[in-house]
């Protein structure tokens, strides 16, 4: 639900008028990053002009410049976590979006992201989160990056979680996600025993409906 999280702080956040159109926006000389024509963005992306339109005006409320940096990323979530401490996952999530590694997430590389998590098919989805969980992207998932993201999980959801979460508790949730992705018993997971597990596992695949037709 990260993803959605931040596209609700983006889009509450716009709710003053404003009579200029996306296209005004994208004809002005400004010294910003500035995105790709719409019609492009239509065609990569599952989202219609009208929607692409209104994602644009939040964006750049929140990031004038037309990019967000990791700081303003780990705001955005603070604000919906205050109970826990989000920074940690948050700081995986952007990196995630953040496709060409380059410290910033532009209007594209949001997009392009919240239109697999929102539109995409199981395969792209479970991609996309092989991706999440893949910290240090070689392409493959240990029990510590696992655990690394669970933990944060844990940690921005704090005071909400009941009963109370015993230390060793997200330790032993990986332990059981771990073995039953790890089929070769080799110590890490690949993307084709992630998503076969996934795909066979009913409840995982009843969270990845949650992302369809939100917007």
């Amino acid at each position: 639900m990260g993803a959605l999280m931040v596209i609700f702080s983006l889009q509450t956040k716009q709710r003053r008028k404003r009579t200029d159109s996306v296209e005004d926006e994208l004809e002005l000389s400004a010294v910003r990053h500035r995105p790709e024509a719409l019609e492009l963005l239509e065609a990569q992306t599952r989202f219609s002009r009208k929607e692409l339109q209104i994602l644009y005006r939040g964006f750049k409320n929140e990031c004038p410049s037309g990019v967000v940096n990791e700081d303003t990323f780990k705001e955005i979530y603070a604000q919906f976590f205050p109970q826990g401490d989000a920074s940690t996952y948050a700081h995986f999530l952007f990196n995630a979006f953040d496709t060409d590694h380059n410290g910033s997430v532009s209007f594209e590389d949001f997009v392009m992201g919240l239109s697999i998590l929102l539109r995409g098919t199981v395969q792209e989805k479970l991609n996309w989160a092989f991706n999440l969980y893949d910290i240090n992207k070689d392409g493959y998932i240990t029990k510590e990056e696992m655990l690394d993201i669970i933990k944060s999980i844990y940690d921005m959801m704090g005071k909400c979680t009941y009963p109370i979460l015993k230390e060793e508790t997200p330790r032993q949730h990986v332990e059981i996600f771990f073995q039953k992705m790890d089929k070769n018993r080799d110590g890490v997971v690949t993307i084709d025993e992630f998503i076969d597990c996934c795909q066979n596992d009913e409840n995982i695949m009843r969270s990845m409906q949650l992302f369809e037709n939100v917007i």
